[in-house]
């Protein structure tokens, strides 16, 4: 009876590794430009098997200062060149949208956590690996 329920048992992990389901991987950069990324040291992933989220790509978005206290920024510049600070300013108007640009690309030598999708064809980036 024992033999036969190693058999069930051993039938039902190969079932589950044979149907690829999702499963987290680590990688490390080895080219920005084109993107690829080595899995464990056994498998180079090139762009076109990557999903990227914006945690690890550069992108675009719109800000806006909805708070009708705040009129002005305030900031000190110090430049190099000169032994004098100048206060600067920057003016925002209610409700206006400004667009900004958030850098998060991936770099040669960034660790990254991926999510491999269920098949095992598709990686997801989810985020940087910080130690």
């Amino acid at each position: 009876m024992g033999n036969i329920t190693k058999l069930i048992k051993r039938t039902a992990l190969d079932a589950v590794k044979e149907s690829k389901p999702t499963s987290i991987v680590f990688g490390k950069v080895i080219s920005a430009e084109p993107l690829k990324i080595n899995v464990e040291q056994k498998l180079n992933l090139t762009v076109a098997q990557l999903v990227l989220t914006n945690n690890v790509r550069d992108y675009k978005t719109q800000i806006s200062f909805d708070d009708p206290n705040i009129k002005q920024v305030f900031t000190t510049w110090d430049m190099g060149e000169s032994v004098e600070s100048s206060p600067s300013k920057i003016a925002f108007k209610n409700k206006i949208k400004h667009e900004i640009t958030i850098y998060n690309g991936l770099k040669v030598g960034d660790e990254v956590i991926m999510i491999q999708m269920q098949g095992g064809q598709k990686y997801v980036v989810f985020d940087k690996v910080v130690m």
